[in-house]
């Protein structure tokens, strides 16, 4: 069950973005993420330590291939943050037609 619920946090458009893929996927690589957002890594850091500093997406360093990769996921109360708020659009959306 979700719980309804607009999450400011989460609404600024590419931080929906992270949380839609991160959401949609098991994990995915901070390199994906910016590409897939076009925007630079510093931008990309900012909105992440965001995330991650409110518990909503967790870190994981690996090194593949002799290069070290930076793995994201969404934490569960991220999910149910996201679920909350992607419900909390609906029902806007919704009371407006």
């Amino acid at each position: 069950m979700t719980e309804a619920g607009f999450d400011p946090l989460i609404h600024a458009p590419h931080r929906l973005r992270i949380c839609a893929i991160a959401h949609a996927a098991t994990h995915v690589e901070f390199g994906e993420l910016q590409e897939r957002l076009g925007i630079s890594k510093s931008a990309l850091s900012k909105h992440v330590a965001q995330l991650v500093e409110h518990g909503y997406l967790r870190e994981e360093h690996l090194t593949r291939e002799g290069h070290s990769r930076l793995r994201l996921s969404l934490t569960e109360p991220g999910r149910r943050a996201y679920r909350g708020h992607t419900a909390a659009l609906k029902e806007i959306i919704e009371a407006a037609e």
